[in-house]
């Protein structure tokens, strides 16, 4: 007799991910949102009687990748200020600009816009951080994405609260609404050592630990930050995070461009999380973050986007090949970051980070059912010697075809399932009119 089940796959590869290499000729089978196995395909369609069948012939089955670190309501900042250094870049554009238009409207607008883009990439899974969590968060839920929740905390007044305290408390206002939602998590997040202060910090840190939550914040993002930090506090900044006690396996420190040699043996003495963002790091001249240094210290690494204002797009694809690229650069070593080795900093590393990666990350039974199917089928894909090389140094998020969050389909034969694309265009072009008188005066 034949044991139920919700869906079939039938790819030509799975990449657990968990494991090393791929299997070819096999099945996951789902149900209930969970992987419920993976077989050879004959012995599954023995065993199993799927509600769907799917076979995806020249296709890769990954995990669903994981953007360890974005602002995604900044999409409707998408090309707002460009080829402009970090502080400049916030200080004249960014952050005027958010003073006068960010609201909770423009958090679920932008996000539902960045949700679209980044189920259409492979991305199932997102560590935000912006302003007005609960709009991200309905945002995150109509698009049927999963995310974890920065609660943003900053020293100085926005639209959206008043100082570090009032910060606090509509983030923790926001988790106690939303903490039940199977796709949301939550994390702390501060902004950054430059915009806060000690007693902020402190805060956070006691609040973090009882709530077992984790930390998200910039860190070592720009020469300037350090020098700046050295100034007023007299230590560089991870080393005063480290004195507040604030690292740990719980600390996620996002940028880490400039370390030097004892700060990357803190981060991997205190089991800290780094996510790496190359793209952005290139754009605003911030440096090339020393990941091969860093995977050899034993820092567990991820891959983020951060937000389309800096990057200026949402794709791991494309992260996943220029880190790998340029640690082969920076380093001088060929074999440094491999193509598994990038793969795993997207998908399983980055869950890890948020201490999700018993639920996602790899296709193994028993995990959640997010789930990715690339098409290597193409000629620009040919020939195929080993589908996670082409995955890492080929394929893009153009060869995306479904994608599958808890088990439920959001992306069929690469339309968006649940999000439409004409109405996100529309809501996208409104907050362009509300921006553009600003944008064309150059100051925002």
């Amino acid at each position: 007799m034949h044991a139920p089940a919700d869906l079939l796959l039938l790819p030509q590869w799975i990449v657990p991910v968990e494991t090393a290499g791929t299997l070819t000729d096999h099945a996951v089978v789902v149900n209930d949102g969970a992987i419920l196995d993976v077989l050879p395909a004959d012995a599954a369609q023995a065993r199993y009687q799927a509600s769907h069948t799917l076979p995806l012939p020249g296709q890769a089955l990954i995990p669903g990748l994981v953007n360890l670190h974005c602002h995604a309501a900044m999409s409707l900042l998408r090309g707002y200020a460009d080829d402009l250094p970090l502080m400049t870049w916030l200080n004249d554009h960014i952050w005027p600009a958010e003073k006068q238009h960010v609201s909770a409207a423009f958090v679920r607008d932008g996000t539902l816009l960045a949700a679209a883009e980044m189920l259409a990439g492979g991305i199932t899974t997102c560590n935000d951080m912006y302003f007005y969590p609960q709009a991200a968060g309905e945002a995150f839920l109509q698009a049927g994405m999963r995310a974890v929740l920065g609660m943003v905390v900053l020293e100085f007044p926005s639209a959206y609260a008043a100082d570090a305290d009032d910060y606090l408390a509509r983030g923790l206002a926001t988790r106690d609404e939303l903490k039940d939602e199977p796709l949301l998590g939550f994390s702390f997040a501060p902004h950054a050592p430059y915009t806060l202060g000690d007693a902020a910090f402190a805060r956070i840190n006691t609040l973090a630990e009882q709530l077992g939550l984790a930390i998200h914040t910039h860190i070592h993002e720009t020469a300037d930050e350090i020098t700046h930090s050295l100034k007023q506090y007299g230590v560089r900044p991870l080393e005063r995070l480290a004195q507040l006690g604030l690292l740990g396996p719980n600390f996620i420190g996002v940028h880490a461009v400039h370390l030097n040699d004892a700060e990357i043996r803190l981060l991997a003495q205190h089991g800290c999380h780094v996510a790496h963002c190359p793209g952005s790091n290139l754009k605003l001249a911030s440096g090339i973050a020393p990941v091969a240094r860093l995977v050899d210290a034993g820092v567990n690494l991820g891959l983020g986007t951060d937000g389309a204002a800096s990057n200026n797009r949402l794709d791991l694809f494309a992260e996943m090949r220029l880190a790998a690229l340029l640690a082969k650069g920076a380093s001088g070593n060929a074999a440094a970051l491999p193509a598994p080795t990038a793969l795993k900093m997207a998908t399983l590393d980055a869950a890890r980070a948020l201490n999700l990666d018993d639920r996602i990350g790899s296709i193994s039974i028993g995990k959640r059912a997010d789930l990715v199917a690339i098409d290597l089928s193409g000629p620009e894909c040919q020939p195929v010697f080993d589908p996670v090389s082409h995955l890492v140094y080929v394929a893009g998020r153009e060869h995306v075809t479904h994608v599958w969050v808890d088990g439920t389909l959001k992306l069929d034969h690469g339309r968006l399932v649940d999000l439409e694309p004409d109405d996100l265009a529309a809501r996208a072009a409104w907050w362009r009119g509300k921006l553009a008188k600003n944008f064309e005066q150059g100051v925002a």
